[in-house]
Formats: C-alpha cells, sequence, structure tokens
C-alpha cells in the first residue's frame, strides 16, 4: 500500500500539480524523469526487505528463510511500485491510478485466498503476487522461482510504464477523461445529499471488496475449524494471542469480525481525509460562502460517512453467512449481523478521532483516524502475544471487544467507547468551527 500511494503521490500527484513543468522545459524527456524518481522510490521496499532478512537472520540460525521471506517482501514492494507506475502513465488522474493500483493487488490477494482455499483452484497462486510469495515457502522449502517470477514481472510492467511514458503528453494519459457527458443532477438538493452522492462511489468499491473477502472467509469456515479442530496446537498458539475457540465456527468467525473494524475504520479516516481534501484543494470554499452553517457541513459528511460504515458492516456479515450455509455449515443471519455490528464501537472511535484531526491537524486525518482500529489492534496482539501487564493490553479497544457471536456484547465496553468517540467528535467540531479554512 505505501509502495502504491507513494509511487502515484511522486509521479502522477506532481506532475498534476504542474511541479514537473520545470523539468520538463528543458531537454529532458518524460520517461528519464518517472523513471528516476521511481527508482528512488524502489529503494523503500528493497530497504524494508534487507532489513527484515536481516532482523530475521540475527534471530535464528536458518539464514537461507530470512533471505527469502526478505526478499519476497522486497519483491511484493517492487511490484507494486511497477504497476502503480504504469497505471500513472495510463490515467490522467492519480485517484484513478491509485484506484487501479490497489484493485490489482486487492485481485491478487483474493486469487491467493481462493487458491488457498479450493485445491482444484490452487494454481490461481501462480497468477497473484501474493501467491508467489507464499509459493516460494520461507523457512519450508524456500524456493527461489516464484520470486524470479514476481521480480521478472515488475521488471516487465516497469519496462511497459516507461514505453507508455513515451507515448503521451505531459498531463495527460493514454487514456482520455470522459467529456461531454450527461448532466447527473440527482442527489444536489441539500448538502446531506451531496455529502451521500460524493461516498455512493467509494462505498460501492469498499463494499465489494469487503463482501468479497468475508465471503470467502464463510467458504472456507468449514474447513479451515476442521483443520483447527485436528490441531490442538494452533488453537493454543492462537489462543495466546488472544483468540479463542477457532475449532467452533463461532469462534473462528468472531476472531475474523474483530479484525472488520480495521479496514471500515480506515473507511470513515479516508472519507473524512477527502472532507479536508475538498477544502485543501478550494472545492469547498464557495460552498462554505454560502449561508450555510461549518458544522452541518460536517455533519452532513460524518453522518454520510457513519452510514456507509454500517452499510459495510452489514454487508460483510450477509456475505459470511451466504459463505457458510453454501458449504453446508449452520450459521445464523441474526449471529453474522450481530458478529459484525459489535465492531461499530471501534469504527465510531476511529471517526471521532478523524473529526478531531480535521480540527485540529488537517493534514494528519488519515493517520489519526485508523489509528484507534489499526493501532489498538496491533497493541492489543502484541501485548498478548509478550505477556505484556493487562494495562497495556486494555488501552487497546479491542480488549473491550467481545468475541461475538461466540460470547454476548460487552455493553459497558460498547458504551465507554461509544461515548468517548462522541466526546472526539465534539472536541473536534468545536475546533473545526474556530480554525479557518485551508487552501
Amino acid at each position: 500500500m505505501w509502495s502504491t500511494l507513494a509511487t502515484t503521490r511522486i509521479t502522477r500527484g506532481e506532475e498534476d500539480a504542474g511541479r514537473w513543468g520545470v523539468l520538463l522545459a528543458g531537454r529532458v524527456r518524460l520517461r528519464d524523469v518517472v523513471g528516476r524518481h521511481v527508482v528512488v522510490v524502489a529503494l523503500v521496499p528493497l530497504a524494508a526487505g534487507l532489513a527484515a532478512a536481516t532482523a530475521l537472520s540475527s534471530a535464528g540460525p536458518d539464514r537461507a528463510g530470512a533471505a527469502v521471506y526478505g526478499a519476497g517482501l522486497a519483491a511484493l514492494g517492487l511490484f507494486a511500485v511497477a504497476v502503480a507506475t504504469l497505471a500513472a502513465q495510463i490515467f490522467p488522474a492519480r485517484a484513478a491510478a491509485t484506484g487501479v493500483t490497489i484493485a490489482v493487488l486487492g485481485a491478487g490477494l483474493l486469487a491467493r485466498m481462493i487458491g488457498d482455499g479450493l485445491t482444484a483452484l490452487g494454481w490461481l497462486r501462480w497468477l497473484s503476487p501474493f501467491g508467489l510469495i507464499e509459493l516460494s515457502a520461507p523457512y519450508a522449502g524456500n524456493h527461489p522461482l516464484p520470486l524470479l517470477i514476481l521480480l521478472t514481472a515488475a521488471i516487465l510492467v516497469y519496462g511497459a510504464a516507461l514505453a507508455a511514458a513515451d507515448r503521451r503528453d505531459v498531463g495527460g494519459g493514454l487514456t482520455a477523461p470522459a467529456t461531454g457527458r450527461p448532466a447527473r443532477l440527482r442527489l444536489l438538493a441539500t448538502v446531506e445529499a451531496f455529502a451521500v452522492r460524493r461516498m455512493l462511489a467509494p462505498l460501492a468499491g469498499w463494499s465489494a471488496g469487503v463482501s468479497a473477502y468475508f465471503l470467502l472467509i464463510g467458504i472456507t469456515s468449514i474447513s479451515v475449524t476442521d483443520f483447527l479442530a485436528d490441531n490442538a496446537a494452533f488453537v493454543d498458539a492462537a489462543a495466546q494471542a488472544g483468540f479463542t475457540e477457532l475449532d467452533r465456527v463461532e469462534g473462528f468467525t468472531a476472531a475474523i469480525f474483530a479484525l472488520l473494524a480495521l479496514p471500515v475504520g480506515a473507511f470513515t479516516a479516508v472519507r473524512m481525509a477527502a472532507f479536508v481534501a475538498a477544502e485543501f484543494d478550494r472545492r469547498l470554499i464557495m460552498l462554505a460562502a454560502q449561508p450555510l452553517s461549518r458544522l452541518r457541513l460536517l455533519t452532513a459528511e460524518l453522518t454520510a460517512t457513519i452510514g456507509g460504515a454500517l452499510v459495510l458492516v452489514t454487508s460483510a456479515a450477509i456475505a459470511t453467512w451466504v459463505g457458510v450455509t453454501v458449504v453446508g455449515g449452520d450459521f445464523a443471519l441474526s449471529a453474522a449481523l450481530q458478529g459484525t455490528w459489535n465492531t461499530l464501537p471501534i469504527v465510531l472511535l476511529s471517526a471521532g478521532a478523524a473529526i478531531l484531526a480535521t480540527g485540529i491537524a488537517p493534514g494528519a486525518v488519515t493517520a489519526f483516524g485508523c489509528l484507534p482500529a489499526t493501532g489498538g489492534f496491533l497493541l492489543k496482539v502484541t501485548a498478548d502475544s509478550a505477556a505484556a501487564p493487562t494495562w497495556v493490553a486494555n488501552l487497546s479497544p479491542f480488549a473491550h471487544l467481545a468475541p461475538v457471536p461466540l460470547a454476548a456484547v460487552d455493553w459497558r465496553g460498547a458504551l465507554v467507547m461509544t461515548g468517548l468517540a462522541g466526546v472526539l467528535t465534539t472536541t473536534g467540531a468545536a475546533a473545526y468551527r474556530r480554525r479557518d479554512l485551508r487552501g
């Protein structure tokens, strides 16, 4: 993800902002500017892979396994850089280039999951960058061939990106933006309706990804729980990390449902970041100049975002239930809904943190918004695995999230987190009203 975002920002983003104009006013070709910037970005995944291999090598005797693991990490980052570079040459806008690259990586992850879950489709792993890393089997087989295939694919895509840069105009892409389309006047009557309109397209993409993932979780749940039931060591190791009774469908789905807070929390952070981006890009200035309070603008955006989050958790529940039902499992839709809705307090915390950043640190909305879910999850797992003091684990919102539907909802924890989210939201809204508009 970092490789994708950094590549599209440094290439297409800088070009769209007009900051490459001086560079390209001389004799330097566009492909040379693109190539030299991308080489610098590619150094980061290479350094990450080297750092991982070095750390693992110092921690154990299997240096070959450490090298294969580090090489896989680096190769995956290089592949993401190459795909993002090509997308930045094809599409004339950074958002489109980023979205297509993420879709390619998401499709690769889905292909690996399907290949892992269904033996007959195991060959799909050879078409996925994530599958190729798995096939390299670090610390098991240490096979170099899958990594060579992934690295070759990255080089070929990078070469195609440079060739595409030679065939397009500065500021444009190989594809032209649509022009002359008929007017779309739906959901333009009120600020609230406009907030919903701006969210619909991103929500469709997020819903498709979340639903596909949880559909696969449902389809593979029976085989996974059967495997875990015959391997008590895996269940015990997971219990030490805070995941209990994974050999039951309810326990397995409860653990996976807890992870749902991460993408849905990120969704709320990204949507609020888009609201701030509209302010920075001066697209919000004319709207704010109307006889509308800034609090109403913020409330409309927040309401639409929370509604979108509710759609995401509901779609995850339905997809999981369908998957389990298809393979003949016994899992009630009501249990699935309880499990996914149980994550909403953490999602609200993410939204509240994003609102707080909107008011006091508008340049860091995404980071603030992802902190309660992503940071909280990492803190909980690390604290449980390292046997840290209880108070350390209790700092994470996930420590107060019951494993629903395996257990009943922790209403006390849910109410406290919801109340804290309300405090964050109120504080952020007050700060937003008092600060100047950017742009």
